[in-house]
């Protein structure tokens, strides 16, 4: 491929790993591109440390894991929430918040006595 006389070439990617790139740049400040090159960079040093295919692939799959675990805990807060909103809609819907509702009023009255009537 001809490179243009900035120094940089066009080359086609898949979208998986552009949109994965992307995502792994975001925290580390760096462009797609800069991403990009900067797994590149890794390739080569992986190549030329003499890894093996399955040695890699198996550092990748950590790699992997261990990002799916980080971003599942950060939407913990927002799986909780949901959870508390279903729990919350569901004793809304079936009547028993309005009953424990009413139950905590009249406990409540019967405490402040006939004055709070």
């Amino acid at each position: 491929m001809p490179q243009s006389d900035t120094g940089f070439a066009s080359v086609k990617l898949p979208a998986t790993l552009v949109n994965q790139a992307r995502e792994a740049a975001q925290p580390m400040r760096r462009s797609v591109a800069g991403q990009v090159e900067y797994w590149a960079t890794l390739g080569r040093i992986v190549e030329r440390s003499g890894l093996t295919a399955q040695e890699a692939q198996t550092a990748i799959a950590s790699f992997d894991a261990a990002a799916r675990r980080a971003r599942a805990v950060r939407s913990e807060p927002a799986s909780q929430a949901d959870t508390l909103l279903a729990q919350f809609m569901t004793v809304e819907n079936d009547g028993s918040l309005a009953q424990r509702v009413r139950e905590v009023v009249a406990s409540n009255r019967s405490k402040a006595g006939p004055a709070a009537t």
